[in-house]
Protein backbone atom coordinates (compact mmCIF):
# COMPACT_ATOMS: atom_id res chain seq x y z
CA UNK A 1 0.00 0.00 0.00
CA UNK A 2 1.27 3.52 -0.88
CA UNK A 3 2.30 5.87 1.65
CA UNK A 4 1.47 9.09 2.23
CA UNK A 5 5.34 11.13 2.13
CA UNK A 6 6.29 14.99 2.54
CA UNK A 7 9.94 16.38 0.91
CA UNK A 8 10.74 20.20 2.09
CA UNK A 9 13.16 21.71 0.02
CA UNK A 10 13.70 25.31 0.49
CA UNK A 11 14.23 25.67 -3.43
CA UNK A 12 12.11 23.83 -6.13
CA UNK A 13 11.35 24.64 -9.87
CA UNK A 14 11.65 26.60 -11.61
CA UNK A 15 14.81 27.19 -10.07
CA UNK A 16 17.44 25.03 -11.20
CA UNK A 17 20.09 23.30 -8.73
CA UNK A 18 21.41 20.05 -7.76
CA UNK A 19 18.69 19.66 -4.94
CA UNK A 20 15.62 20.77 -7.03
CA UNK A 21 16.42 18.28 -9.50
CA UNK A 22 17.34 15.36 -6.88
CA UNK A 23 13.75 16.22 -5.52
CA UNK A 24 11.93 16.32 -8.54
CA UNK A 25 13.26 12.73 -9.30
CA UNK A 26 12.86 11.34 -6.08
CA UNK A 27 9.23 12.34 -5.85
CA UNK A 28 8.21 11.16 -9.31
CA UNK A 29 9.90 7.57 -8.85
CA UNK A 30 8.22 7.73 -5.46
CA UNK A 31 4.78 8.04 -7.41
CA UNK A 32 5.46 5.62 -9.72
CA UNK A 33 5.99 2.81 -6.73
CA UNK A 34 2.28 4.17 -5.44
CA UNK A 35 3.36 7.00 -3.18
CA UNK A 36 1.54 10.25 -2.76
CA UNK A 37 4.13 13.50 -2.44
CA UNK A 38 4.02 16.33 -0.76
CA UNK A 39 6.47 18.99 -2.07
CA UNK A 40 7.01 21.79 0.23
CA UNK A 41 9.00 24.41 -0.68
CA UNK A 42 9.02 28.19 -0.96
CA UNK A 43 7.20 30.45 -3.53
CA UNK A 44 10.68 32.22 -4.77
CA UNK A 45 9.35 32.84 -8.25
CA UNK A 46 5.45 33.88 -7.38
CA UNK A 47 3.86 30.62 -9.20
CA UNK A 48 1.60 30.51 -6.46
CA UNK A 49 1.06 28.46 -3.25
CA UNK A 50 -0.41 24.83 -4.75
CA UNK A 51 0.69 23.27 -7.80
CA UNK A 52 -0.19 19.51 -8.88
CA UNK A 53 2.90 18.23 -10.97
CA UNK A 54 1.04 15.21 -11.26
CA UNK A 55 -1.61 12.66 -9.95
CA UNK A 56 0.86 11.41 -7.07
CA UNK A 57 2.72 14.69 -6.76
CA UNK A 58 1.70 17.53 -5.15
CA UNK A 59 3.80 20.90 -4.44
CA UNK A 60 3.28 23.64 -1.79
CA UNK A 61 4.75 27.05 -1.81
CA UNK A 62 4.91 29.52 1.12
CA UNK A 63 5.04 33.08 0.86
CA UNK A 64 8.76 33.69 1.25
CA UNK A 65 11.16 36.90 1.07
CA UNK A 66 14.21 35.78 -1.57
CA UNK A 67 17.39 36.72 0.23
CA UNK A 68 20.92 37.06 -1.10
CA UNK A 69 19.76 36.57 -4.72
CA UNK A 70 17.05 34.09 -4.23
CA UNK A 71 19.42 31.98 -2.68
CA UNK A 72 17.91 32.41 0.75
CA UNK A 73 14.42 32.11 1.04
CA UNK A 74 13.13 33.36 4.33
CA UNK A 75 9.20 32.46 4.96
CA UNK A 76 7.00 35.41 5.24
CA UNK A 77 5.29 35.11 9.25
CA UNK A 78 1.84 36.09 7.52
CA UNK A 79 -1.54 35.00 7.50
CA UNK A 80 -0.94 32.57 4.51
CA UNK A 81 1.93 30.73 5.89
CA UNK A 82 -0.20 29.88 9.20
CA UNK A 83 -3.04 28.70 7.06
CA UNK A 84 -0.71 26.19 4.76
CA UNK A 85 0.87 25.24 8.07
CA UNK A 86 -2.08 24.51 9.97
CA UNK A 87 -2.72 22.14 6.64
CA UNK A 88 0.09 20.69 6.73
CA UNK A 89 -0.33 19.87 10.31
CA UNK A 90 -3.18 18.23 9.55
CA UNK A 91 -2.20 16.05 7.01
CA UNK A 92 -1.06 12.47 8.05
CA UNK A 93 2.10 11.51 6.59
CA UNK A 94 3.90 8.71 6.94
CA UNK A 95 7.22 10.58 6.60
CA UNK A 96 9.32 13.98 5.92
CA UNK A 97 12.42 14.39 4.17
CA UNK A 98 14.13 17.58 4.65
CA UNK A 99 16.90 18.35 1.96
CA UNK A 100 19.71 20.26 3.32
CA UNK A 101 19.63 21.44 7.05
CA UNK A 102 20.63 25.48 6.84
CA UNK A 103 17.29 26.96 5.95
CA UNK A 104 14.71 28.17 8.20
CA UNK A 105 12.50 25.94 6.24
CA UNK A 106 14.80 22.74 7.55
CA UNK A 107 12.93 23.99 11.04
CA UNK A 108 9.64 24.18 9.03
CA UNK A 109 10.40 20.48 7.70
CA UNK A 110 11.34 19.30 10.94
CA UNK A 111 8.63 21.15 12.90
CA UNK A 112 5.79 19.22 10.84
CA UNK A 113 7.62 15.64 11.39
CA UNK A 114 6.87 16.46 15.12
CA UNK A 115 3.56 17.21 14.82
CA UNK A 116 3.08 13.96 13.30
CA UNK A 117 4.49 12.17 16.13
CA UNK A 118 7.27 11.26 14.74
CA UNK A 119 11.12 12.43 13.59
CA UNK A 120 11.96 14.23 10.40
CA UNK A 121 14.83 12.61 7.89
CA UNK A 122 17.47 15.50 7.10
CA UNK A 123 19.39 14.76 3.73
CA UNK A 124 22.92 17.04 4.04
CA UNK A 125 23.88 17.55 0.50
CA UNK A 126 27.07 19.60 1.00
CA UNK A 127 30.55 18.66 2.51
CA UNK A 128 31.41 22.16 2.81
CA UNK A 129 30.32 25.62 4.20
CA UNK A 130 27.74 28.04 1.40
CA UNK A 131 30.26 30.46 -0.46
CA UNK A 132 29.49 33.32 -1.72
CA UNK A 133 33.30 34.12 -2.89
CA UNK A 134 33.18 37.09 -0.57
CA UNK A 135 35.60 36.20 2.48
CA UNK A 136 33.74 38.38 5.06
CA UNK A 137 30.17 36.90 4.03
CA UNK A 138 31.39 33.69 3.79
CA UNK A 139 32.79 33.95 7.69
CA UNK A 140 28.98 35.14 8.12
CA UNK A 141 26.87 32.40 6.49
CA UNK A 142 29.35 29.94 8.52
CA UNK A 143 28.39 30.87 11.59
CA UNK A 144 24.64 31.21 10.27
CA UNK A 145 25.24 27.54 9.48
CA UNK A 146 25.83 26.56 12.34
CA UNK A 147 23.34 28.60 14.75
CA UNK A 148 20.31 26.93 12.34
CA UNK A 149 21.97 23.41 12.75
CA UNK A 150 22.12 24.00 16.32
CA UNK A 151 18.18 24.79 16.54
CA UNK A 152 17.58 21.99 14.09
CA UNK A 153 19.25 19.73 16.26
CA UNK A 154 16.74 20.06 18.87
CA UNK A 155 13.98 18.55 16.88
CA UNK A 156 16.66 15.86 16.94
CA UNK A 157 15.61 14.60 13.20
CA UNK A 158 17.97 11.69 11.71
CA UNK A 159 20.76 13.04 9.99
CA UNK A 160 21.87 11.31 7.04
CA UNK A 161 24.23 12.58 3.92
CA UNK A 162 24.05 12.30 0.01
CA UNK A 163 27.55 10.83 -0.46
CA UNK A 164 30.02 9.39 2.16
CA UNK A 165 31.86 12.71 1.97
CA UNK A 166 28.15 14.51 3.48
CA UNK A 167 27.56 12.24 6.34
CA UNK A 168 31.48 13.25 7.35
CA UNK A 169 30.88 16.82 6.75
CA UNK A 170 27.78 16.31 9.71
CA UNK A 171 30.39 15.93 11.93
CA UNK A 172 31.55 18.86 12.07
CA UNK A 173 28.62 20.16 13.45
CA UNK A 174 28.75 17.64 16.03
CA UNK A 175 26.16 15.37 14.26
CA UNK A 176 26.76 11.89 13.88
CA UNK A 177 25.42 10.78 10.04
CA UNK A 178 23.09 7.98 10.06
CA UNK A 179 23.79 6.77 6.85
CA UNK A 180 23.56 7.61 3.52
CA UNK A 181 20.60 8.26 0.53
CA UNK A 182 22.29 9.10 -2.84
CA UNK A 183 21.71 11.15 -5.34
CA UNK A 184 21.23 8.94 -8.84
CA UNK A 185 20.24 9.55 -12.57
CA UNK A 186 18.42 7.82 -15.07
CA UNK A 187 21.67 6.74 -17.13
CA UNK A 188 19.57 5.57 -20.72
CA UNK A 189 17.30 9.02 -20.08
CA UNK A 190 20.20 11.21 -19.48
CA UNK A 191 21.97 9.91 -22.51
CA UNK A 192 19.08 10.55 -24.74
CA UNK A 193 19.14 14.09 -23.40
CA UNK A 194 22.14 15.33 -25.41
CA UNK A 195 21.50 17.77 -28.19
CA UNK A 196 23.07 17.31 -31.69
CA UNK A 197 24.96 19.63 -31.04
CA UNK A 198 28.60 18.63 -32.17
CA UNK A 199 31.93 20.74 -29.99
CA UNK A 200 34.22 18.93 -31.79
CA UNK A 201 32.81 20.18 -34.84
CA UNK A 202 31.94 23.67 -33.93
CA UNK A 203 35.86 23.81 -32.24
CA UNK A 204 37.57 21.88 -34.99
CA UNK A 205 38.68 19.31 -33.07
CA UNK A 206 40.61 16.75 -35.36
CA UNK A 207 38.27 13.02 -34.97
CA UNK A 208 41.94 11.84 -33.42
CA UNK A 209 41.79 13.92 -31.21
CA UNK A 210 41.05 13.07 -27.33
CA UNK A 211 38.88 15.36 -25.81
CA UNK A 212 38.84 16.34 -21.80
CA UNK A 213 36.41 18.59 -20.59
CA UNK A 214 35.92 20.15 -17.30
CA UNK A 215 31.99 21.21 -16.82
CA UNK A 216 30.95 23.70 -13.49
CA UNK A 217 31.28 27.13 -11.72
CA UNK A 218 34.16 28.54 -12.92
CA UNK A 219 35.13 29.53 -9.18
CA UNK A 220 38.73 28.70 -7.47
CA UNK A 221 37.31 25.90 -5.61
CA UNK A 222 36.19 24.00 -8.59
CA UNK A 223 39.86 23.20 -9.63
CA UNK A 224 39.27 25.26 -13.06
CA UNK A 225 42.34 27.31 -13.23
CA UNK A 226 44.22 24.30 -12.33
CA UNK A 227 42.82 22.56 -15.26
CA UNK A 228 44.21 24.73 -17.00
CA UNK A 229 47.58 25.34 -16.40
CA UNK A 230 47.34 21.53 -16.67
CA UNK A 231 46.74 21.94 -20.75
CA UNK A 232 49.68 23.76 -21.28
CA UNK A 233 51.66 21.18 -19.00
CA UNK A 234 50.67 18.18 -20.60
CA UNK A 235 53.31 16.75 -23.27
CA UNK A 236 51.53 14.15 -24.82
CA UNK A 237 52.66 13.95 -28.54
CA UNK A 238 49.18 13.30 -29.52
CA UNK A 239 47.17 17.05 -30.05
CA UNK A 240 44.36 16.95 -26.90
CA UNK A 241 41.41 19.78 -26.82
CA UNK A 242 40.66 20.38 -23.30
CA UNK A 243 36.87 21.89 -23.26
CA UNK A 244 35.68 24.31 -20.27
CA UNK A 245 31.83 24.58 -19.92
CA UNK A 246 30.40 26.77 -17.32
CA UNK A 247 30.48 30.62 -15.84
CA UNK A 248 31.64 32.35 -12.98
CA UNK A 249 33.71 35.21 -11.76
CA UNK A 250 37.04 33.51 -12.83
CA UNK A 251 35.85 33.51 -17.20
CA UNK A 252 37.55 36.45 -17.70
CA UNK A 253 41.02 35.44 -16.43
CA UNK A 254 40.73 32.04 -18.10
CA UNK A 255 39.83 33.55 -21.49
CA UNK A 256 43.50 36.11 -21.03
CA UNK A 257 45.46 33.26 -20.42
CA UNK A 258 44.28 29.71 -21.12
CA UNK A 259 46.35 28.62 -23.87
CA UNK A 260 45.32 27.40 -27.46
CA UNK A 261 44.09 24.21 -26.89
CA UNK A 262 41.70 25.15 -24.45
CA UNK A 263 38.07 26.21 -25.61
CA UNK A 264 35.90 28.06 -23.44
CA UNK A 265 32.16 27.42 -24.17
CA UNK A 266 30.51 29.30 -21.73
CA UNK A 267 27.48 27.93 -19.57
CA UNK A 268 25.39 25.38 -21.60
CA UNK A 269 22.28 23.83 -20.93
CA UNK A 270 21.75 20.42 -19.60
CA UNK A 271 21.42 18.81 -23.11
CA UNK A 272 24.18 20.77 -24.54
CA UNK A 273 26.36 19.53 -21.67
CA UNK A 274 25.15 15.76 -22.03
CA UNK A 275 26.32 16.03 -25.71
CA UNK A 276 29.45 17.30 -24.90
CA UNK A 277 29.95 14.66 -22.40
CA UNK A 278 29.25 12.22 -24.89
CA UNK A 279 31.86 13.90 -27.18
CA UNK A 280 34.66 13.91 -24.05
CA UNK A 281 37.18 11.07 -23.32
CA UNK A 282 38.09 12.00 -20.27
CA UNK A 283 36.18 14.30 -17.86
CA UNK A 284 38.63 16.37 -15.08
CA UNK A 285 36.81 17.18 -11.99
CA UNK A 286 39.74 18.73 -9.53
CA UNK A 287 36.90 20.02 -7.04
CA UNK A 288 38.42 20.83 -3.67
CA UNK A 289 34.94 19.64 -1.99
CA UNK A 290 31.83 18.53 -3.24
CA UNK A 291 28.53 16.90 -1.34
CA UNK A 292 27.76 14.49 -4.15
CA UNK A 293 28.83 15.28 -7.26
CA UNK A 294 26.25 15.51 -9.76
CA UNK A 295 28.73 15.87 -13.30
CA UNK A 296 31.28 13.35 -12.09
CA UNK A 297 27.72 11.02 -12.53
CA UNK A 298 26.88 12.67 -15.39
CA UNK A 299 30.12 12.42 -17.32
CA UNK A 300 30.91 9.02 -16.40
CA UNK A 301 27.45 7.70 -17.56
CA UNK A 302 28.47 9.20 -20.97
CA UNK A 303 31.38 7.38 -21.08
CA UNK A 304 34.25 9.99 -19.57
CA UNK A 305 36.87 8.61 -17.53
CA UNK A 306 36.83 10.06 -14.34
CA UNK A 307 39.91 12.27 -13.21
CA UNK A 308 38.88 13.65 -10.34
CA UNK A 309 39.66 14.64 -6.97
CA UNK A 310 38.63 12.29 -3.70
CA UNK A 311 35.02 14.49 -3.30
CA UNK A 312 31.86 13.22 -2.62
CA UNK A 313 30.74 10.19 -4.41
CA UNK A 314 34.85 9.58 -5.83
CA UNK A 315 35.54 6.70 -4.05
CA UNK A 316 32.84 5.01 -4.72
CA UNK A 317 32.44 5.54 -8.45
CA UNK A 318 36.40 4.74 -8.62
CA UNK A 319 37.11 2.45 -6.56
CA UNK A 320 40.27 1.32 -7.68
CA UNK A 321 42.66 2.41 -11.48
CA UNK A 322 40.61 0.38 -13.67
CA UNK A 323 37.48 2.46 -13.18
CA UNK A 324 39.49 6.05 -13.55
CA UNK A 325 41.64 7.96 -11.62
CA UNK A 326 41.63 9.91 -8.35
CA UNK A 327 44.09 12.30 -7.53
CA UNK A 328 45.45 12.99 -4.37
CA UNK A 329 46.08 16.21 -4.87
CA UNK A 330 43.96 18.75 -7.48
CA UNK A 331 47.81 20.54 -8.43
CA UNK A 332 48.11 21.29 -12.10
CA UNK A 333 51.11 19.20 -12.51
CA UNK A 334 48.96 16.00 -10.76
CA UNK A 335 46.29 16.78 -13.65
CA UNK A 336 48.70 16.71 -16.34
CA UNK A 337 50.18 13.44 -15.77
CA UNK A 338 46.81 11.63 -15.35
CA UNK A 339 45.66 12.82 -18.97
CA UNK A 340 49.27 11.94 -19.81
CA UNK A 341 48.52 8.90 -19.21
CA UNK A 342 45.49 8.04 -20.22
CA UNK A 343 46.49 9.58 -23.94
CA UNK A 344 49.23 7.19 -24.28
CA UNK A 345 46.54 4.33 -23.53
CA UNK A 346 43.90 5.55 -25.46
CA UNK A 347 42.15 1.86 -25.70
CA UNK A 348 42.66 0.77 -22.26
CA UNK A 349 41.25 4.74 -21.31
CA UNK A 350 38.19 3.58 -23.23
CA UNK A 351 37.70 0.13 -21.59
CA UNK A 352 37.97 1.53 -18.17
CA UNK A 353 35.57 4.38 -18.82
CA UNK A 354 32.78 1.64 -19.96
CA UNK A 355 33.64 -0.18 -17.32
CA UNK A 356 33.11 2.99 -15.23
CA UNK A 357 29.73 3.66 -16.70
CA UNK A 358 28.16 0.71 -16.29
CA UNK A 359 29.36 0.76 -12.36
CA UNK A 360 27.65 4.52 -12.46
CA UNK A 361 24.26 3.40 -13.72
CA UNK A 362 24.17 0.16 -11.61
CA UNK A 363 25.02 2.06 -8.51
CA UNK A 364 23.43 5.41 -8.41
CA UNK A 365 19.31 4.35 -9.64
CA UNK A 366 16.56 6.46 -8.44
CA UNK A 367 14.76 3.16 -7.72
CA UNK A 368 18.20 2.40 -5.24
CA UNK A 369 17.64 6.30 -3.83
CA UNK A 370 13.61 5.82 -3.13
CA UNK A 371 14.52 2.34 -1.57
CA UNK A 372 17.34 4.29 0.83
CA UNK A 373 14.88 7.05 1.92
CA UNK A 374 11.86 4.48 2.55
CA UNK A 375 13.88 2.57 4.95
CA UNK A 376 15.16 6.09 6.52
CA UNK A 377 11.46 6.95 7.10
CA UNK A 378 10.76 3.74 8.42
CA UNK A 379 13.10 4.44 10.96
CA UNK A 380 12.17 7.68 11.91
CA UNK A 381 8.58 7.77 12.20
CA UNK A 382 6.22 5.43 13.55
CA UNK A 383 3.93 2.89 11.32
CA UNK A 384 0.25 4.40 10.69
Amino acid sequence: MGRRLCIFSALFLPSMGGVEVFTDHLARTLEDEGHAVTIVTNDTHGEGERERLSEGVEVVRLPCWGLVGGRLPVPKPNRRLRALLRGLKRDAFDGVLVNTRFYPHSLIGAWVARRQGGRAVVLDHGADYLTFGNPLLDKVVAAYEHGVTAILKRFVPAFYGVSPSSVTWLSRFGIEGAGVIPNAIDAESYRSLASARSFRRELGVPSQAPVVSFVGRLVPEKGVREFVEAARLVSSSTPVAFVVAGEGPLEEELRRNAPSCVSLVGRLEPHDVAALLGESDLFCFPSRSEGFGSALLEAAICGALPITTDVGIARSLVPDESYGIVLDEPSAEKIAEAVDECVMRLADTKQRAARCAERAASLYSWEESAAALIDALDRAMPQR
